[in-house]
């Protein structure tokens, strides 16, 4: 199947589907550990985190197999079946229902305000949960999502755990919603926030193999999600628990530098050792490192025998920015924590169950090599050289005003931010390199430094206008790949009155305002 043509039809009148299964290895570059106390089970046994930090390398063995399923139209994307998980729904009644957990739990409202905490209404607790600013409040909502440890003076310093029907130990909770949405509240004191969510070992079992550490109060894990929803596994780079960040605001150039070096870090020397390189090293590289390990396999890509020996051939990169949960019990974001990048390595191939032979993977940079391949053939000029310049001539379409018809939020001479013409999410912005470089490998360091800088500027503008929600996500062509595809990124806020709805999922973005003027409101909060 031609990478360029992707769909699960065959012309034969059958689906294609494949299956990834995964074994590999994972290169542990923690610096240091840091055990702590978690709670401990009714026995009095105390939970400490010692799984979260493992010694030496890690070889994952037999992830849970993922299928891959291109839709029949490629536009639409490709569908993932995890497939442990939806053979043990198979099992059962369908398990998936489109209603939220929960119901009122109250229905005569006469007496609400003599109610105690426990009864009130759970639609009303989710709203305190999510919206209120007194911590002394916050607190009193705790008891009715988990079960915790107290001192001799009450205050609650670690969970309550408990053995499932498994034998799995974990902690009591009560209500994973409310949990979850009060360990998100920026305005829960600090000491809860890592004792519900921060603390390693407090979401899960997860390794975590990188760290980034210095001397300007920034210290980053980076967590191995090993049975990932994402085949072959996926990394996670979350703000450490004693470097609490719930807002942009909070955020600094060497913040996001750091979170972007753990990614860099992990694709660079994972490629170098996949290509049969020895790596003594373990821990935490320097920029000029990764720089001539980077060249190193630039030069060794150049080879034709290098794709026989890569099996990874593109990465992918996301940030689900913000939290919100809605008192009716739908959740509006899916971040777990409020500053965490997740990313991995995307594999060239995956096996075909009817063929058994090997097909392309899907990345979402593959639509846009597709895309600019047929824009060159009709024509003859490289599509990135006329989006620059288009960019660069704008005019506004109410010509006559004296407004900017000014695109551009930010620029140097190696990226530049700017509102899309075009407008996704009611306030889209985008990233693009102004240099031909389609992906990390082939981004310098000077690249590099100028995309994480602008990828902070661009969450600052976003922020700045009001943005609680901002997904980002990379674009960015395989390793193999000789087209002129530059690399991008995405950042699309959620709209209030309008964060998914029927106009959006047909690819139809509804907005009240000229681009031009979207670019000049950012600008002018990135001044201030």
């Amino acid at each position: 199947m031609n990478r360029l043509v992707k769909t699960c039809v065959h012309p034969d009148g059958y689906f294609l589907v494949s299956c990834h299964r995964p074994s590999y290895y994972v290169l542990n570059h923690r610096l240091n550990e840091t055990i702590l106390n978690l709670g401990q089970l009714e026995d009095g046994r105390i939970i400490q985190n010692l799984a979260n930090f493992p010694k030496g390398d890690l070889h994952i063995d037999k992830a849970q197999p993922i299928f891959e399923i291109p839709n029949a139209f490629p536009f639409w994307g490709t569908t993932f079946i995890l497939g442990n998980i939806a053979r043990e729904n198979s099992k059962k009644d369908f398990p998936i229902r489109f209603e939220p957990k929960g119901k009122c739990n109250f229905e005569n409202w006469d007496d609400f305000f003599k109610l105690e905490i426990k009864d009130i209404p759970r639609p009303v607790v989710l709203a305190i949960a999510q919206t209120c600013k007194d911590p002394s409040i916050l607190k009193k909502l705790l008891p009715l999502c988990a079960e915790f440890i107290r001192d001799k003076k009450g205050k609650i310093t670690g969970m309550k755990y408990e053995r499932d029907e498994n034998g799995k130990i974990r902690p009591r909770i009560l209500d994973h919603d409310l949990y979850e949405t009060l360990g998100n509240n920026p305005f829960l004191p600090d000491y809860l926030k890592r004792l519900l969510l921060l603390n390693p070992g407090i979401q899960g079992l997860s390794p975590i193999v990188g760290e980034f550490v210095d001397k300007k109060r920034c210290h980053i894990w980076e967590y191995l999600r090993a049975n990932s929803y994402i085949p072959w596994g996926h990394f996670a780079a979350n703000m450490a628990q004693d470097a609490v960040r719930y807002s942009v605001d909070t955020l600094d150039e060497n913040d996001v530098r750091g979170l972007r070096h753990l990614y860099y870090q992990r694709i660079f020397t994972t490629l170098f050792v996949e290509l049969g390189n020895s790596l003594e090293k373990r821990g935490l590289f320097s920029e000029k490192e990764l720089e001539e390990i980077r060249l190193k396999i630039l030069e060794e890509i150049k080879r034709v025998k290098a794709k026989k020996n890569l099996k990874f051939s593109a990465t992918l990169w996301g940030w689900n920015f913000g939290y919100d949960f809605s008192p009716s019990g739908f959740r509006l974001n899916a971040s777990h924590q409020q500053i965490h990048q997740q990313f991995a390595l995307i594999p060239e191939t995956s096996l075909e169950i009817t063929s058994k032979k090997e097909v392309p993977t899907y990345a979402i940079g593959d639509s846009v090599e597709a895309f600019i391949t047929l824009y060159e053939r009709e024509f003859a000029r490289p599509f990135f050289d006329c989006f620059i310049k288009a960019i660069e001539s704008n005019k506004r379409i109410d010509e006559g005003t004296d407004i900017s018809g000014e695109l551009t939020v930010f620029r140097d001479e190696n990226v530049i931010l700017f509102a899309p013409k075009a407008q996704r999410s009611q306030g889209e912005l985008q990233l693009l390199c102004l240099k031909p470089v389609g992906n990390i490998l082939e981004s310098d360091l000077d690249t590099r430094r100028s995309i994480d800088l602008a990828i902070l500027k661009a969450v600052k503008a976003l922020t700045g206008l009001g943005a609680r929600m901002i997904t980002s996500f990379e674009i960015s062509k395989r390793f193999f790949s000789s087209s002129d595809q530059r690399l991008m990124y995405s950042f699309l806020p959620k709209h209030p009155q309008s964060p998914g709805a029927f106009s959006e999922q047909q690819g139809r973005w509804i907005t009240g305002h000229f681009p031009e003027d979207f670019a000049r409101a950012c600008r002018r909060v990135l001044k201030r």
